[in-house]
Order: structure tokens, then sequence, then C-alpha cells
């Protein structure tokens, strides 16, 4: 029996941190109520101030090839968030995460602890100003969604900086439609913390290191199809731009959440790092990879087989390759990606965020010619997590 249960407690965990932006972790729209609410039920309910905690668990066993390396458990993520209002045009929202470093960056001079730290101002009913450090206005519902609701990410999204200062402007065309225009930075540090080797010889910095996105989201079918796309450009370097195409894609009606992302990015630096970081012992003096062209496809099937079960199959197809030959890189695809997913979800109190899971991940990598010339090492991994999700509106 004590073999039984020991392999099973090894493995009580959840997942990575995210990277991802994602939307608060409990609504104030929700029903569910609060502590302070269930401690004073006679509380002015029009009080717009709210405090959110998150505590995310974990335990997994991590495989290389078929062979364990490590099984251990892990706090994922502690995160506390307050937002409100304080008059009927102006709102904010403040979310800080402990499982980052606290060393501010040089850039916005803000913790890199902090994910939100803005203020909206609703100018009419049709628009909002926002600024403040928020998220990069992109496309997609795995880039949108709730970090709670992901147990893997996709490489594309797990390494976008999305967090950072700007100012954005939201148009509501419509009651089902929204059009949003966002200036912001495209990174919170020094080129030297953003690239994984600093810039190239002969690369100079930017001044301007920002990202503009335009960013259209429409509801249709009484909101069962949801559609969230965005274009976006920035500058890297001098003469080193990046671009974005985010597409998503959405069904969710009664018990079923299904969705379809496509992402795309063409950097004139590689800003994800992930072909910069083929280059292999043999290579003596590594450099950041140039000219780099990212493209994956995201599929998501949930059913709410009841209302305390869910289950879901997800799976990811990632490239990344180089469009134009520069140093060490030839023009060319270096990598394919599989991301496989399947997941059981308990939640053992309705109306609650508290969430019990299951979950099973396989990725598989196949390295071109390229990559190999490049001493590039890419294993196949595979994962098996038990893990516990518990967000608990405060007041």
């Amino acid at each position: 029996m004590k073999r039984t249960l020991l392999p099973f407690c090894i493995l009580f965990c959840m997942t990575f941190a995210m990277q991802a932006q994602d939307q608060p972790l409990i609504n104030p729209d929700d029903s569910i109520r609060s502590l302070l609410g269930r401690v004073f039920p006679n509380n002015n309910p029009e009080l717009s101030s709210h405090m959110n905690f998150q505590f995310y668990t974990s335990g997994s066993a991590y495989f290389t090839e078929g062979e364990l390396d490590e099984a251990a458990f892990k706090l994922n993520r502690v995160r506390l968030e307050i937002l409100g209002s304080f008059s009927k045009q102006f709102s904010y929202h403040f979310r800080q995460s402990f499982n980052k470093y606290s060393n501010p960056h040089s850039l916005d001079n803000l913790s890199s602890s902090i994910e939100y730290a803005f203020v909206d101002w609703k100018m009419s009913d049709r628009f909002t100003f926002q600024v403040g450090k928020q998220n990069i206005a992109l496309g997609g519902y795995e880039y949108y969604v709730s970090s709670i609701k992901v147990r893997e990410f996709s490489e594309f999204n797990n390494n976008i900086s999305c967090y950072q200062a700007g100012v954005t402007g939201m148009l509501a065309l419509s009651p089902t439609q929204e059009l949003v225009l966002q200036v912001a930075n495209n990174r919170s540090g020094e080129d030297e913390d953003t690239y994984l080797h600093g810039l190239p010889a002969g690369v100079a910095k930017t001044k301007l290191p920002i990202i503009s996105s335009v960013n259209w989201n429409g509801y249709f079918l009484d909101k069962a199809v949801q559609l969230r796309y965005a274009a976006s450009w920035g500058q890297l370097a001098d003469n080193k731009n990046l671009y974005y195409l985010t597409a998503g894609n959405i069904y969710e009606k009664g018990p079923i959440v299904t969705y379809v992302d496509l992402m795309y990015s063409r950097e004139g630096l590689d800003s994800k790092g992930i072909i910069s970081d083929l280059q292999g012992p043999a290579v003596n003096s590594p450099v950041t990879a140039q000219n780099a062209e990212y493209f994956t496809t995201i599929a998501n099937f949930d059913y709410r087989v009841h209302p305390n079960w869910n289950l879901y199959v997800k799976g990811a197809y990632e490239t990344a390759r180089v469009y134009k030959a520069n140093g060490l890189f030839d023009k060319g695809l270096y990598r394919t990606t599989w991301n496989a997913q399947a997941c059981v979800e308990y939640f053992p109190m309705r109306n609650s965020e508290l969430l019990i899971f299951a979950h099973l991940l396989y990725k598989g990598h196949h390295l071109t010619s390229r990559a190999k010339a490049l001493g590039g090492i890419s294993p196949d991994t595979q994962r098996i997590s038990i893990g516990l999700v518990y967000s608990i509106p405060v007041f």
C-alpha cells in the first residue's frame, strides 16, 4: 500500500509560470461571494474595491525521452491583485506575483514582479483610455484567457514578455465589436537582459523600444463565436523590426469551449531566444540570431461533462526558422515542435475557483540539419502533473 501511495503523492502538482497575459484572477462581476462578504453580508455592495488571492501548487514528474529526470513539488504561482474604481469614470487594476524577481527593470522603473499597474479612464460610453503597466494587445484565446485555465502554454506565448508599460485606447464599435489601439514598450530591461546573447556585433540599440498594436475583438451568434485578431509592429534595435499577426477563433456555448489560435512573428532579432538557444558547446562565441520567424497553430477542445468535472485535449504545432541568412545562421527551417496535452479537472465546490486536476503533457521536437550543425540538442520531453489551484475573493 505504501508503494502505491508514494508515487501518487510525488505527482501532486501543476504547471509552469505563465508568460501570456490573462484576465483578473476573479472577475468582480462573477457571482462568487468574497470572504468579507460572507462575514459581513450587509456590507455596501456598491463599494468598488476587490482583492483576490491566487494559490497554485503542484507536484510533477518530468521525463526526457521516456526516462525520469525529476519528481518534485512546486509552488507554481502565488499572486495578489487589487482592482476596483474610485469614480464612475476611473478604475484601477494592480497585480503582483510572488514567484518573480523583485529587481526593478531599467526601462519601466518597476519591479519585474508587478504584472498589472494601470488606471482606466472611461471617457464616454464607447471609449476607454488605459495607462500604466498592462498586457500587450495581441490576439488569440490562449494568450488572453486566465492562466488558471492553461496547464501548458505554447512556446510562442510562453516566450512573450507580455506585461509592459504603455497607453491603450479601447473603442466600442458596437455592443459586440471592439477596436483596441495601443503603444507600449516591447521590453522592460536593457538589451542584454532581453536577448539571449545580447545585441549582435554591428547592431545598434534602438531609441524607440516600443510596439504598436491594432486589435479587433468581435462576438457573434449570441457571443457563442468570438474572434480576437491583432496586428503589431515594433522596433527591437536600429533597423531591426518586429511584426506580429495573431488570431483567435473561439466557440463557447454550453459545456463546450473550443478554439484555434494562429500566431506569427517576424523578428529582426530573435526576441524569443528559441533559435539562438540551439547553439551548442562547439560554438565558442554564441550570438543572438537575427531574422527569426516563428509560426504556431494551437487547437483546444474543452467539454464540461458535469458541473464538477471538465475534460480537455489540446495540441500545438510550432515552427522556428530564419528568413534571411546571418552569421552562423543559414536561411531555412531549424526546428518543429509538437505539443499534445490531456487533462481532467475536478471542481469540488460549485461557484468556486477551487480546482484539482491531473494533466499529461508530451512535447516532441525535431531539429533540421541546420540546427544540428550548430550543435543543437532538443530531446522529446514528457510531464505528468497533479495539482491544485485556488483563487480566493478576499473582499
